[in-house]
């Protein structure tokens, strides 16, 4: 009798979390070296107002300035602080307490993103260079779970995606820089636009990545997909301030562009939950470290996160003072669509507000 008791109660709790459990899908999108100071307090005057990285200071103000602060950032980010900031929940002004920190000490791409998808902060991933990760990613993960195989999709701008993400051993289609787009229906005139138009940094642009990525889950409808930007940083690199501030408040319009799409097919309408992150910060305490990242940077691990779905509570901003790392995005994203997802090795915990 107690087992088949303690069975209908396992049944019943089953039960209970999959009436209550909305998220049926995940995107996750990231801005690569997108400073949280520009996401929560909009332009940065000292930054706009030094003609060695601003040329065009008078459109700049024009479209992105106000002297109040949360204007700003609207104005920058109006997907952000119009639809996130009522629907979702945003995490990382350091103003007000929430902090979103690197764990990884080495705070630049490739031991980032490794710790946003493995939950690991592995010391041994300390560089840039090509090789293929040996640590097990969320998205081949969750692509070995029932229900979801070959339902996991990347489009990055960057080229070391495929190494971070490993694609040859997860199997995952992961789409990068100039790689043909060949997926069929509209991927011919995307990779038209990809070979005839301009490569300013040697890379495609961030809005051939992006359309790439809508126009695959619109034919293909993954359960999973992963598009990763990477302007922000190239421009910040190379101390184009105007530049950087417009492919944020682009690639802003291509958040809400994605949301606004997931929410129109029926297939993504309110079981679609929204990732929105970096994989490091830059300097800001020195100002001229507006340029830079890496462990030579005191600031540099300073990150945030923006979150919104059917499990998510809107919270809005997060104003609870906490400190929350890049390595808990893994297993959150896991628990979004009902898994448990453990590190290869230490251990990362969800983020429990961002689950209802």
């Amino acid at each position: 009798m107690k087992k088949i008791l303690f069975a209908i109660f396992i049944l019943q709790s089953t039960f209970t979390f999959s009436q209550s459990h909305k998220t049926e899908n995940i995107i996750v999108i990231t801005l690569d070296g997108m400073r949280w100071q520009e996401v929560f307090g909009g332009v940065d005057s000292v930054i706009l107002n030094n003609p060695k990285y601003t040329h065009e200071r008078n459109a700049l103000q024009k479209s992105f300035w106000s002297n109040d602060a949360n204007e700003r950032r609207k104005k920058l980010f109006p997907f952000f602080w119009t639809t996130v900031i009522t629907e979702g929940q945003l995490y990382g002004d350091r103003n007000i307490g929430s902090n979103v920190d690197n764990a990884n000490r080495y705070k630049f791409s490739y031991p980032g993103y490794n710790e946003i998808f493995t939950g690991y902060p592995d010391s041994a991933v300390n560089s840039n260079d090509k090789i293929p990760n040996k640590n097990t990613n969320v998205l081949e993960f969750i692509n070995k779970q029932k229900g979801y195989e070959g339902k996991v999709a990347s489009f990055n701008t960057w080229d070391v995606a495929p190494f971070f993400l490993n694609k040859w051993r997860s199997g995952i289609p992961v789409n990068a820089n100039q790689d043909s787009i060949d997926f069929g229906g509209s991927a011919k005139l995307i990779d038209d636009i990809q070979k005839l138009s301009m490569k300013p940094n040697g890379e495609r642009l961030d809005v051939v990545t992006y359309i790439a990525g809508r126009e695959y889950l619109k034919e293909h409808k993954p359960k999973v997909l992963y598009i990763s930007f990477d302007e922000t940083d190239e421009y910040s690199h190379l101390g184009k301030y105007d530049y950087y501030l417009g492919a944020a408040h682009a690639e802003d319009a291509m958040i809400g562009d994605i949301w606004k799409t997931v929410q129109s097919m029926p297939e993504y309408k309110d079981k679609t939950t929204l990732i929105i992150t970096s994989d490091h910060g830059r300097g800001d305490k020195i100002k001229d470290q507006w340029r830079d990242h890496g462990q030579g940077v005191e600031d540099a691990g300073h990150i945030w996160i923006a979150v919104i779905g059917p499990d998510t509570k809107p919270l809005g901003e997060v104003k609870t003072p906490m400190t929350l790392y890049q390595k808990q995005i893994a297993p959150t994203i896991a628990a979004l669509l009902g898994f448990k997802f453990v590190p290869d090795h230490g251990s990362a915990e969800k983020i429990a507000t961002i689950i209802e």
